[in-house]
């Protein structure tokens, strides 16, 4: 299928030159920011060609995308809104992808209707980071709203399916905010899941955190947590650091 005869209203494809896939956004919907490049640079490679993954709240399927190549086997793409898991699939054919990924139109509440549970290798979450607000219940753009609040789903949801899907010591990977790190870990502990490794990403040097990149595997022997060096995204210059320059142009 042509570029041109691929796209709908509104939309345009954007490329991750350093992982050379080009995803389809509509910035009305929904279009990936830089916590999806974070957190597929977080995750681990694994070449086993039969591994499964999910990748929950999945949006236009880019978290899922960019891991093609770090990851073997095959990838399902969870997203609730309509018109963006169908540029989901639209981006898995232009990246021609179409024997390795599937997507599922659903609540991620349902996942286990499709997929049995303790059967996953690998769960991805980019989750809805902020708790439901009268302002964000009132957002016009109902799209946007429901990717950045918890309108439709919540933590301890994401948590929870995360751990339904999740094999015995599966790993689970999830980027979310600094500021809810402690319920983060509470609800991950009483979902069986071991935190194992946290990444804090800082906006520019001086600044707090405002990402959070965690690994967690289910029933993982409690301790052992590394926090690993962190990763600033601007120079004091406002252009992007080199290790996030390579991340998103390639070497």
């Amino acid at each position: 299928m042509e570029n041109k005869n691929i796209l709908k209203k509104g939309e345009r494809i954007d490329q991750l030159y350093s992982q050379d896939v080009q995803i389809i956004q509509n910035s009305h919907y929904f279009a990936f920011s830089l916590d999806a490049v974070l957190l597929a640079n977080f995750v681990y490679s694994n070449h086993r060609q039969k591994l499964k993954i999910v990748d929950l709240c999945a949006g236009n399927g880019a978290i899922g995308i960019f891991l093609h190549h770090k990851l073997g086997g095959m990838f399902t793409e969870v997203e609730l809104q309509p018109q963006i898991a169908d540029m989901a699939e639209r981006t898995i054919m232009l990246n021609n992808l179409q024997d390795r990924y599937t997507v599922i139109n659903d609540d991620i509440a349902n996942i286990n209707n499709y997929i049995p549970k303790d059967s996953i290798d690998i769960v991805l979450c980019n989750p809805p980071y902020f708790p439901v607000t009268a302002q964000s219940q009132k957002n016009p753009n109902k799209a946007l709203a429901i990717a950045r609040h918890e309108i439709a789903t919540n933590l301890v949801t994401v948590v929870q399916k995360m751990s339904d899907l999740l094999k015995m010591n599966g790993h689970g990977y999830l980027v979310h905010r600094p500021d809810r790190l402690g319920e983060i870990l509470q609800v991950c502990q009483e979902n069986r899941l071991a935190p194992k490794r946290i990444q804090f990403i800082y906006p520019k040097p001086n600044r707090d955190a405002n990402i959070l990149l965690l690994e967690v595997i289910k029933d993982g022997r409690p301790g052992g947590v590394k926090v690993v060096p962190p990763l600033v995204v601007h120079g004091e210059n406002n252009e992007y650091t080199p290790t996030v320059r390579e991340l998103l142009y390639g070497k």
